[in-house]
Order: structure tokens, then sequence, then C-alpha cells
């Protein structure tokens, strides 16, 4: 992991020409923007053609990037900026692949199994039926731990918006799943 001294080096390296240095950066972040993108698209399918989008706007929005914030913050900002474009384009629900690794720690009779993986592709059908900015709060907060503060830098968006989507989309989810 880049400490942010190195970041803010290795930025500035390619915005004076060091061309080659923007490989570190997509070596550190390339997992985290797969992963991501994989959560807000939910289609692995989806997620390679996502990523490298999401490298190519970073190299192109480097100049604007301010070092005001992380650069973690500016990529993940990104990343949900080319996702919502995405989606908006091709007019589409995201739909989760839900092929599930067996789970080693103990075992489980084959019907217990067959209702949790069903409970689980139901739960990812459903956050893909969210409302893009309700599914990118959720998935921000609920599988990368991030504060609601740093979803609503992420997202450009108010904290109390960030509180609004989050509650929504937890109920959202509620109603989905109990139907």
């Amino acid at each position: 992991m880049l400490t942010y001294e190195q970041e803010q080096k290795i930025v500035q390296e390619i915005l004076t020409g060091d061309k080659e240095k923007y490989s570190i950066i997509v070596r550190e972040y390339q997992e985290t923007v797969a992963n991501l993108c994989y959560r807000l698209v939910g289609n692995k399918l989806d997620v390679d053609e996502v990523t490298q989008q999401v490298f190519v706007e970073l190299y192109t929005a480097l100049p604007r990037f301010r070092h005001e914030s992380l650069l973690s913050t500016f990529i993940y900002r990104i990343t949900v900026n080319v996702v919502s474009k995405m989606l908006k384009h091709e007019k589409r629900f995201v739909t989760y692949d839900t092929t599930l690794e067996p789970d080693n720690d103990y075992q489980h009779s084959r019907e217990e199994q067959l209702m949790k993986e069903e409970q689980i592709r139901r739960l990812h059908q459903a956050i893909g039926q969210l409302k893009h900015e309700q599914r990118t709060a959720l998935v921000l907060h609920a599988f990368k731990d991030f504060s609601y503060n740093e979803i609503a830098e992420v997202m450009q968006v108010s904290l109390s918006k960030v509180e609004s989507l989050i509650f929504r989309a937890k109920k959202n989810l509620q109603k989905m799943m109990t139907q």
C-alpha cells in the first residue's frame, strides 16, 4: 500500500512527464477498482472493460487532482462516475453472478446449503434492482467499509444525502426480501 506521500510524488512525476510511473498506480489500485466495479455492476463480464475505462479516465483526469484528498478517493469517484455513465448509456439493471464458493468452515445439510444459496441469490438480485445512487452508497458502506463522510466525498453529495440513500436502500432491500 502506497503512503500518501508516495502517491503525491508519483502523481507529480507523472504530471511532469514520467508516464512510466502510471503503471505503479494501475498495479496498486487495479484489484480494488475491479472489486468495486463488480460490486456496482454485478457482472464479471463487464468488470474488465469498466476497470480499463476507469484507468483511462484517471489518466486524463490526473491534472485535475488537487491533492486535497487521497488518490484512492479520487479513483473511487472516477469509478463511480464511469459505472454510472455505463449503466445510464446501456439503460439496464445490475445482475449479479451468483456462483457461490462452498462453505468449508463447517458442513451444512444439502437443504440448508440450497436455502442459503437462494437467499444470497435473492439478496444480490435485490441489490441489483436498487436505484444507482442507493446501490452505490450501500456498496461503498457495506462492502468497502467506507464511512458516511468518505461516501459523501466519493459521490460528491452531502452527508445527509448519503444517510438518506443508505436508509432508503436498506428499507427497499428489506421490502424486496420479504416479498
